[in-house]
C-alpha cells in the first residue's frame, strides 16, 4: 500500500468522525426538544482502492446517521390539556399552514405534541406546525372521507345550550279535595275554575333561555283529575293566547293512592299512556327564533307512587326534574386516549368537536426529516396509513403529557470522548504518512 494511500485512509477517519461528532452535538443539543428521537452514527469500512490505491486489502471508513425514530421517549407531565404525547406508534397530523390543511402534499408528521392556541384557536406546536384533526358532527360521528381534516380549532364553539326534551314530575294530589265535576278541557286557562293545584316548572329552549310551564290539576271525581299545561311567558312567542294550554290530560288513581292510568286529550284526541309519559309540545312562534320543542312529560309508572300520587294529605310537588341547560360559555377542552377532543362549557355541559388521527408507517425509521422535529413521508418509509387512536397498530393519546426526548447524555458524552480520540489518531495517520513521504522525497535529492 501506498503512503499516499495511506494518507487518504487517515483523511476517511478525519471525515467519518467529524459527522460522529456532528450527530452526537445534535443529539446533546436537543436533549429537552420534546418528541426529539437521537440518531446513531454507523461507521462502515470502504476499500482503499475507491480512494485511488490499487490495493484492496486496506479499508477506509465511511459514517452514516441513523435515525431511530421508532424509540419511545419518556412522558413527562404538562400542564396543558392541549399537550400531548402518543403512547405507542404513530404521529401526529401535522401541517405549516391552517389554510393548507386539507393537501395531501401538505401533511407533515410529529411527535412533538406540545400544542396550545394560537390568537384564532388553533392548536400549534413550538415549531410552528398546526394540528389537524376529524371535525364532528353534533352528533360526534367522524367523516365518512377520512381524508377531510382540518385544523383543530379549540374555539370552534364559542357556547352551548341544551333544550329540555325530558320533566319528570313528583307530586301528591290531596285525595279529600271537592270535585269539580263540571270542568272542562281548558277552564283553568280561561278562568272558569280554579284549579286545585298548580305549580310553575322552567324549561330550556333552544337558545339556553328559561321558559315557564305551569301545570294545574283539577279533581273531577272519585281518583280522577285532570291537569293543563299552560306556557306562562310572552303569549306571542307561542303565537297568542289561544294557544293555551299547550297540553291537557287526565289521570286516575287506584284505591290506594297510586297511579292507575293517564290520557293525552291535547288537541280533542284521546290517548292512553301506556308508561306514565306524556308528550308536551310547545308551538313556538317563527317571531320567537327559537327551534320547535316536544318534552316528555313522566307523570310516574303505573301502579306505583314514584311519581304523581293521591293520598290524603296537603297536595305538595316535592321535586321536578327537567333535562336541558342554559346558556355556557366555552370553559376548556379536554382529550381522551381515542383522542376525541371535547368543549366543556360554564354550564355542565361537553361537545366532542374533533378527532385526532393517528399516522403510521411500513417503516417510520424512512421517514425524512424536515425543520421543527418534524418529518415527511418518503419512498423508504411509505405513505402514511391514518388511523384512529388505539386501532390499526396506532397508540393511544396521553393528554397534559409530553413525550420526552430520547437522547442519554451518559451515552453521548461517551461518544464523545472516543470521537475525540479517534479523530486524533486519524490525524497521527496523517502527519505519519506525510512525514514520511517528506523523507522519502529527501532522498530521493
Amino acid at each position: 500500500m501506498s503512503l499516499y494511500g495511506a494518507m487518504m485512509i487517515g483523511v476517511s477517519g478525519l471525515d467519518a468522525n467529524s459527522q460522529a461528532l456532528s450527530i452526537a452535538s445534535s443529539n446533546i443539543a436537543n436533549v429537552n426538544t420534546v418528541g426529539y428521537k437521537a440518531a446513531s452514527t454507523n461507521f462502515s469500512t470502504m476499500l482503499a482502492s475507491a480512494l485511488g490505491s490499487g490495493d484492496v486489502s486496506n479499508s477506509a471508513v465511511t459514517a452514516t446517521a441513523s435515525q431511530n425514530v421508532t424509540v419511545q421517549g419518556t412522558p413527562v407531565s404538562a400542564s396543558l390539556p392541549t399537550n400531548m404525547a402518543i403512547s405507542g406508534n404513530g404521529f401526529f397530523v401535522v401541517t405549516k399552514s391552517p389554510a393548507a390543511a386539507g393537501s395531501a402534499n401538505s401533511q407533515y408528521y410529529t411527535r412533538a405534541g406540545d400544542f396550545s392556541p394560537d390568537a384564532s384557536g388553533n392548536l400549534v406546536n413550538s415549531a410552528g406546525y398546526y394540528l389537524m384533526g376529524w371535525p364532528l358532527d353534533s352528533s360526534g360521528n367522524v367523516p365518512s372521507n377520512r381524508t377531510d381534516m382540518t385544523a383543530v380549532n379549540i374555539n370552534a364553539l364559542s357556547g352551548k345550550a341544551e333544550a329540555t326534551t325530558t320533566m319528570t314530575i313528583q307530586a301528591n294530589l290531596k285525595a279529600s279535595t271537592t270535585a269539580q265535576p263540571t270542568y272542562t278541557t281548558g277552564d283553568v286557562q280561561n278562568g272558569t275554575i280554579t284549579a286545585d293545584f298548580q305549580r310553575t316548572i322552567n324549561v330550556y329552549d333552544s337558545q339556553g333561555g328559561q321558559q315557564p310551564l305551569q301545570i294545574s290539576y283539577v279533581k273531577t271525581g272519585a281518583n280522577d283529575w285532570s291537569y293543563e299545561v299552560s306556557y306562562q311567558g310572552d303569549a306571542a312567542n307561542i303565537g297568542g293566547a289561544a294557544n293555551n294550554p299547550i297540553a291537557t290530560g287526565n289521570m286516575t288513581f287506584n284505591s290506594d293512592g297510586t297511579l292507575d292510568t293517564v290520557t293525552d286529550t291535547t288537541g280533542g284526541t284521546s290517548t292512553a299512556s301506556p308508561d306514565g309519559k306524556v308528550n308536551i309540545n310547545i308551538p313556538w312562534a317563527a317571531s320567537s327564533g327559537l327551534q320547535s320543542q316536544n318534552i316528555s312529560l313522566n307523570l310516574g309508572t303505573l301502579g306505583t307512587s314514584n311519581g304523581v300520587t293521591q293520598f290524603d294529605s296537603d297536595s305538595a310537588m316535592p321535586s321536578s326534574q327537567v333535562d336541558g341547560s342554559l346558556f355556557g360559555s366555552l370553559s376548556g377542552v379536554s382529550i381522551d386516549a381515542d383522542g376525541f377532543v371535547t368543549a366543556n362549557f360554564s354550564n355542565g355541559l361537553s361537545q366532542k368537536i374533533y378527532k385526532l388521527p393517528v399516522a403510521t408507517f411500513a417503516n417510520a425509521n424512512g421517514l425524512t426529516a424536515v425543520n421543527g422535529n418534524a418529518y415527511q413521508a418518503s419512498n423508504t418509509s411509505g405513505t402514511a396509513t391514518i388511523n384512529e387512536a388505539t386501532t390499526g397498530g396506532a397508540g393511544a393519546i396521553q393528554s397534559q403529557s409530553l413525550e420526552g426526548s430520547t437522547v442519554d447524555l451518559a451515552t453521548e458524552f461517551t461518544n464523545l470522548i472516543t470521537t475525540q480520540r479517534a479523530y486524533q489518531a486519524s490525524t497521527r495517520i496523517v502527519t505519519t504518512a506525510s512525514d514520511m513521504l517528506d523523507q522519502l522525497l529527501q532522498m530521493s535529492h
